[in-house]
């Protein structure tokens, strides 16, 4: 039934706004009621009014400070929702990111191809993501879960592009598609096909050109993902505002002592977050640290009752 409707309503939410005005008619679905709206798109009950936050601990802490006007808007038809209002050079505080959140936990590669162009300067100019090597046809998955904020033609490059933004506070850009197979405001989870490889937009030679961002700001992608294992480097990321310069090299690629940006120290700090069966004793054994000094980070007690899904430094 949900193949059936995609397909009749594919075409006209690739081209018309999906934001309506004034439902006309209600389908009952496997993934609860949706509405069919007059300009011929469509939207689940359980969607409508979404605000776009799937992080709301993040979002709390990039929104708290009102003198960086930092905003995360949802937008089906915009690429960039906050670039000129999200400097991310300005941001204070280094931030612990989780990258595998306890119900999202998978990582999946979102082709099998090799890496073909790096982040960084490429013949003068800033290349924001990085190119993997693909056939035409070839299927492309989403790395993380999440929603698809944006799936049609952008006409700045990019070609068929399809953006996820997801649980963990990123966001990811698939461009140069021949072929788009989600729409926008659909729930993916990590690993589902969302599109085929292409040579689409201003690209030389059939690839998958991938972005990772944050708040609209894009990181090396090598800073998260190592493509050559195909597994994510680390559960934990430390946002910071070296991470924004462009070209900036992954952290683990720096030499001793070496910043990515000056005065911004690399970060040191490791986070575990709690799940069942965690006792400090196998917290404090995993990450070759003591209960003591889990304590004294956290400001607990040996004693403390460990809740499921807080957050506890252990370096």
């Amino acid at each position: 039934m949900i193949k059936k409707l995609f397909s009749i309503f594919f075409f006209f939410v690739a081209i018309f706004p999906t934001r309506a005005q004034k439902i006309i008619d209600t389908v009952e679905t496997s993934n609860g009621r949706m509405f069919i709206y007059a300009n011929r798109t469509w939207e689940y009950e359980k969607d409508k009014g979404f605000d776009g936050i799937l992080n709301p601990r993040m979002y709390s802490i990039l929104t708290k400070d009102s003198t960086l006007n930092y905003v995360q808007t949802w937008d089906n038809n915009t690429c960039y929702t906050s670039a000129r209002k999200n400097d991310l050079s300005r941001l204070k505080d280094t931030l612990w990111l989780c990258v595998l959140e306890d119900v999202h936990s998978e990582y999946v590669s979102p082709v099998d191809g090799i890496v073909t162009s790096r982040y960084g300067y490429r013949n003068g100019k800033h290349h924001s993501g990085i190119d993997l090597d693909l056939e035409t046809g070839d299927t492309v998955r989403s790395c993380w879960s999440g929603k698809v904020r944006y799936s049609k033609y952008n006409d700045g490059g990019f070609g068929n592009l399809v953006i996820v933004r997801h649980y963990n506070g990123l966001e990811t850009f698939y461009a140069h598609l021949s072929r788009l197979l989600v729409v926008p405001d659909q729930d993916v989870k990590a690993g589902d096909i969302i599109g085929l490889g292409g040579n689409t937009g201003h690209s030389f030679g059939s690839h998958l050109h991938f972005e990772v961002r944050f708040y609209d700001a894009s990181i090396n992608p090598e800073e998260v993902i190592d493509f050559e294992k195909k597994v994510c480097k680390d559960e934990n990321l430390f946002v910071h505002k070296g991470l924004f310069r462009p070209g900036a090299k992954p952290t683990d690629t720096l030499d001793e002592g070496e910043s990515p940006v000056q005065g911004v120290p690399i970060a040191q700090k490791k986070y575990h977050k709690v799940k069942s069966g965690d006792t400090l004793s196998n917290i404090a054994s995993r990450n070759n640290t003591s209960i003591s000094k889990i304590c004294q980070l956290n400001g607990i007690r040996p004693t403390t009752t460990l809740q499921i899904g807080r957050s506890l430094r252990v370096k």
